[in-house]
């Protein structure tokens, strides 16, 4: 295959325009940034992004690559289908839900972060412990996109996949590190617009190639392959359940999440930014849901593909960008590609902003370096999130390994970060004794479940666990079974710690963390700095 000259043109006018839309949304914020404090400013927009800007954000940041681009493979898998595509519908209750419950009491605080209650609720040593499992997941999603956008361009446009990483990545880092959320937002406004336009241009094209089907007959009919509807057999039901809970539920303890709803002018903005989003989301996958059906319906040894069929070959994954490159003409692909590389920078920005806002916020600030400047703190954002999306971008060239990982840390912040969160939310009595011991529950019994993906062995072996061909697979929800005895764990030890304290079961002397009498000193102390730090402008509008 020849180098494909006018894709390569086509993409190279998009990375230039997402670039300059990002120095001019940093150009932006620094007009705007007068009389406001700097890192508010780089970490959520100065808590005055308007709802037209917050719905894109909000919604590009759950459509990425990887939504986009395993929808169509989950259609198009025989064994899979339709039934089995659950992240659109968990995204949109997840954004949903985290508006309706998670908005306001994040925002009557003024937080920037996710970790602002964790740290405030359960002290610095636990919101650093707490910490680490978004700071994985966040880098190995950054180079989860990056290997997916790579592994794009080396099919369509026959180029290097380092080369399409390391300039996708340059591209990302640089307008993300000149204007923080403003550019990332507004950069969000361009890709959004891109996948939308990008393919559903190219979806009549493929819908009536010679080669195709109708999709309407093969969705319930035996053709080329099974039914792209799909079905559920009663014994994968349970694992069924537990996947979608995890999208669900899991999908909002991320600061990516946060940071937009944060970012918003006020809290009735915010809920209405959350909700509007999750439509978006949902909308954004019938793109992908057709596309996959027509890789389901297609004869592809008429197609210049030829025999063996994708999901032969292994091919399955790459099948979005394979529809457009053999079932679509050349000049319509292109525009396709498009949809590709800006759906990968949609999330690659937000995820990059979210590891830096935390690093920054959470332990430079409030750990390592209390006293510091907020221009010391911008820097040290900046200097995290190169650092971060360098290790991000030589991950990359690991892809086999690197969605494995990226899965692995995602299911750790379900069972880990989710129970936090709402016991420091909702259940005030909690305290740091309860938060680490539900932190060692909900690890040791994620870890003990195994990971086939990893070749970890299950040490505990759930309801239904059964061996094929050499790998262990649970079938029992797992995880969401650890999310509830997490859960448990916290509630439980928490009153349990409190009590012998309090009633001198256990001498007052041990309580190292300090939970008698309510707040400890700590706490108390990084209550006052914060307040020392908000500025009085944010103040006033949440009023």
């Amino acid at each position: 295959m020849a180098l494909n000259i006018p894709g390569l043109v086509s993409l190279t006018v998009f990375f230039t325009l997402t670039l300059a839309t990002g120095i001019w949304a940093s150009w932006k914020s620094r007009k705007d940034q007068q009389n406001r404090n700097p890192t508010e400013m780089a970490m959520v927009g100065g808590r005055n992004i308007n709802v037209f800007i917050g719905l894109f954000t909000a919604t590009a940041t759950w459509v990425g690559g990887a939504y986009i681009n395993s929808t169509a493979e989950i259609v198009y898998l025989p064994s899979k289908g339709l039934l089995w595509v659950q992240a659109p519908v968990g995204f949109a209750l997840s954004l949903v839900i985290g508006g309706f419950f998670f908005v306001n009491p994040m925002r009557s605080k003024n937080y920037v972060t996710v970790m602002d209650p964790l740290q405030e609720t359960y002290g610095n040593m636990m919101g650093t412990l707490l910490f680490i499992p978004p700071l994985l997941g966040e880098v190995f999603w950054f180079a989860a996109i990056l290997a997916s956008l790579g592994a794009t361009m080396r099919v369509i446009l026959d180029i290097g996949g380092a080369l399409a990483i390391t300039i996708s990545a340059c591209t990302v880092i640089l307008y993300t590190l000149l204007g923080g959320l403003y550019s990332v937002a507004y950069t969000d406004v361009i890709q959004m617009v891109f996948i939308t336009l990008s393919l559903w241009v190219c979806i009549p094209f493929a819908l009536v190639n010679s080669a195709t089907e109708s999709i309407y007959y093969t969705a319930t009919h035996q053709s080329h392959q099974n039914p792209w509807i799909g079905k559920i057999e009663k014994e994968y039901l349970g694992r069924w359940l537990d996947d979608f809970f995890y999208l669900v539920l899991g999908s909002i303890p991320w600061q990516t999440f946060f940071q937009r709803v944060l970012s918003a002018a006020s809290t009735g903005q915010a809920r209405l930014i959350s909700y509007l989003s999750g439509l978006g989301c949902f909308a954004m996958a019938i793109p992908s849901v057709l596309i996959g059906a027509v890789a389901a319906s297609t004869d592809w040894n008429q197609t210049s593909y030829g025999h063996p069929s994708p999901f032969e070959r292994g091919e399955s994954a790459m099948i979005l960008p394979l529809v457009l490159q053999h079932l679509c003409p050349a000049y319509i692909s292109i525009t396709g590609l498009g949809a590709i590389a800006a759906a990968a920078m949609s999330s690659a920005d937000s995820a990059l902003l979210s590891t830096g806002s935390m690093f920054a916020h959470n332990i430079y600030r409030k750990i390592l370096r209390k006293k510091a400047s907020e221009t010391e703190v911008l820097w040290a954002m900046r200097t995290s999130m190169l650092v971060f999306g360098a290790g991000a971008a030589g991950l990359a060239f690991y892809s086999s390994s690197v969605y494995d990982l990226w899965f692995l840390s995602g299911e750790l912040v379900y069972a880990l970060l989710f129970p936090q969160l709402c016991c420091a939310l909702f259940a005030p009595s909690t305290n740091t004794y309860g938060s680490a011991a539900g932190f060692l529950v909900g690890l040791l019994l994620r870890l003990l479940a195994g990971e086939p993906a990893l070749s970890i062995p299950p040490v505990i072996h759930y309801p239904a666990c059964s061996l094929v061909n050499g790998t262990y697979s649970q079938l029992f929800p797992f995880k969401t079974f650890t999310v509830l005895l997490t859960l448990g764990t916290i509630l439980a030890v928490s009153h349990l710690a409190k009590v012998l304290f309090q009633r001198n079961l256990l001498p007052r002397s041990w309580d190292v963390c300090n939970i008698v009498g309510g707040a400890t000193i700590p706490i108390s102390l990084q209550q006052v700095e914060k307040q020392e730090r908000l500025p009085t402008t944010a103040l006033n509008k949440e009023q």
